[in-house]
């Protein structure tokens, strides 16, 4: 069992810069693949960056190239998500999931490849 909790959205204005965290709880938590969604209202969650559980390769949606990076610290239990130059069309709720693998060779950009979820956090960014 994975338990995941969100941090570090909030009110940003545009331009600006945001780091979220995810704090996982769980004794295997090094051996999963970490992911980032997001989903704005009226819209699918939306694939952002995941992380593979040796923390050696990541994987970024096209359009979330340059301005995302995901990294990982195991040894805290925590997956971070940096966002720089923060734009109006960011905002949503951001998610973070774990996933165990074995659902396919890119099983880390769709929602089913993940097992478990956190409960989001709001990130809303000002023009």
């Amino acid at each position: 069992q994975v338990q995941l909790v969100e941090s570090g959205g909030g009110l940003v204005q545009a331009g600006g810069s945001l780091r979220l965290s995810c704090a996982a709880s769980g004794r295997t938590f090094s051996s999963y693949t970490m992911g980032w969604f997001r989903q704005a209202p009226g819209k699918e969650r939306e694939f952002v960056a995941a992380i593979h559980w040796s923390g050696g390769l990541t994987y970024y949606a096209d359009s979330m190239k340059g301005r995302f990076t995901i990294s990982r610290d195991n040894a805290k239990n925590t997956v971070y998500l940096q966002i720089l130059n923060l734009k109006p069309e960011d905002t949503a709720v951001y998610y973070c999931a774990a996933g165990a693998g074995g659902k396919g060779s890119t099983y880390y950009r769709r929602p089913p490849g993940y097992d478990y979820w956190g409960q989001g956090t709001q990130v809303t960014v000002a023009s």
